[in-house]
């Protein structure tokens, strides 16, 4: 999402409840067929949704709740933040995952850290829910690059060749890709939420992207990899998203070997174009990821207002764009033990009328879709 700040309830701890493991050598993980992807066997277009919160909750039973219904619903993937950076420890109780400091980092492996995190694996794979899993926030929410900068120095658009920030950066992807690497839940790592560097040449991204995707695909060989960039910089266009000023080029980008897929994002009321700008952005997007014959995901989109009606066009653009693989809404809604989840103005709740309209009736036209 562009940026929202949100801080979550936190209700009493769960006690752990064991769920049975599946590795990767039971199933095959998610891989790329031309501008398909093959999850689970199955090579056809995907449907799915994000959710930051759901690996913030301390109640096990809300995450089995929430996966439960997006799996009922018929969405594949979701994509879950796989960062929650502070520079300070918080009081006991509160959920993070990593402490950046000068005089000594810290991943927090315990039950208000990466057990939060590994309990939402646990329930995805029960349930047959793909998990995409991200490594930092350029925004400040839960830390980010500002939590790097705070402990490290420097701005954020030198913090790509900072490289005692870029050596801490490595060592989380290390401990979380160690961790779930042989877990079927995962659908694919990436490298951040919505990176840019504004201003910036843009081979600043692209050189970081490169290394960066590299060193993913020398731990883990066998997942996908992927940016999680909003798709700037694109041919088709002259408006705002389509030029390189944030330092992004997504076509040059989708060119670096060991990223997989290309990502892109859609609010135009946050970018001063109108919801008819929706369609177009898609096809150029997809138009971009079948020449460079990978496949692209419309990772992120949402509206505030008139959400049936307005994003409805942008499915249906979805669907017919070939070189789109899938799409995902921001973001899932659903009652838990603590009431509502977050509602950032985005937000579909499951049961809702407009959860039919862009979840099961969207179901419906995926599935009578050609693969």
């Amino acid at each position: 999402m562009m940026k929202f700040v949100f801080a979550l309830g936190l209700g009493l701890l769960s006690l752990a409840v064991a769920l049975p493991t599946v590795t990767l050598a039971d199933a095959k993980p998610p891989s790329v067929n031309g501008t398909r992807f093959t999850i689970d066997g199955e090579t056809r277009y995907f449907a799915g949704t994000n959710s930051y919160w759901i690996g913030f909750l301390t109640n096990n039973k809300d995450v089995d709740t929430v996966l439960s219904n997006i799996a009922s619903s018929g969405l594949k993937v979701l994509r879950v933040w796989g960062f929650n950076d502070v520079t300070r420890k918080p009081n006991a109780g509160t959920v993070w995952y990593q402490m950046v400091s000068a005089s000594g980092s810290q991943i927090n492996t315990g039950s208000d850290g990466l057990q939060r995190l590994d309990y939402v694996v646990q329930s995805a794979e029960k349930r047959g829910v793909k998990l995409i899993i991200n490594f930092v926030n350029y925004w400040n929410d839960y830390g980010g690059i500002a939590a790097y900068v705070s402990a490290f120095g420097g701005t954020k658009e030198n913090w790509f060749t900072n490289e005692k920030a870029q050596a801490q950066y490595k060592k989380y992807i290390a401990a979380l890709v160690s961790r779930y690497i042989n877990s079927p839940a995962i659908f694919a790592w990436e490298l951040s939420n919505e990176i840019r560097c504004k201003g910036c040449n843009t081979d600043v991204v692209f050189k970081w992207a490169t290394s960066t995707s590299a060193y993913i695909r020398s731990l883990d060989p066998n997942h996908l990899i992927t940016l999680g960039d909003e798709g700037f910089g694109l041919p088709g266009g002259t408006s705002y998203p389509y030029q390189t000023s944030e330092g992004v080029d997504f076509v040059k980008n989708l060119g670096i070997k060991d990223l997989d897929f290309g990502t892109y994002h859609m609010y135009p009321s946050s970018w001063g174009v109108q919801n008819s700008f929706g369609p177009g952005w898609i096809r150029d997007h997809a138009a971009a990821c079948k020449k460079a014959g990978k496949p692209c995901v419309f990772e992120e989109y949402g509206s505030t207002t008139d959400h049936c009606s307005v994003e409805k066009p942008w499915q249906a653009a979805s669907r017919d764009a070939d070189g789109n693989a899938g799409d995902m809404f921001w973001q899932w809604g659903d009652k838990l033990s603590s009431g509502q989840s977050a509602n950032d103005g985005h937000t579909i709740y499951y049961g809702s009328s407009d959860a039919t309209c862009l979840i099961t009736d969207h179901i419906k036209a995926i599935r009578a879709m050609k693969k």
